[in-house]
């Protein structure tokens, strides 16, 4: 009886262990910044299905804008190009 409960314990932390790494590298995924480079030439509006913006905090030093095309493509927009602006002001006016 003592080793069924010693397996059924030790399966436990060996579940719970497991759990917490996974938990711990989705976190570390999301503590950095998303955009290494971003893309700074006009794209149509028409062709840009969501926009998403991330401030900056401390997971990265940088404001983010993240675009979703139609096409299924992120593209990671330069926050200070005059024409990313203005659809970002659109999109929070909405």
């Amino acid at each position: 009886m003592n080793g069924k409960l010693v397996a059924v314990l030790a399966l436990c932390l060996i579940s719970a262990a497991v759990s917490q790494g996974k938990a711990l590298a989705r976190m570390g995924t999301e503590l950095r910044c998303q955009c290494v480079a971003t893309h700074s030439k006009f794209i149509p509006p028409k062709s840009i299905q969501d926009v998403k913006l991330t401030q900056s905090g401390p997971h990265c030093k940088n404001v983010e804008v993240i675009a979703t095309l139609k096409d299924g493509r992120e593209v990671c927009l330069e926050p200070t190009a005059p024409w990313v602006q203005l659809i970002v002001k659109a999109i929070l006016a909405k």
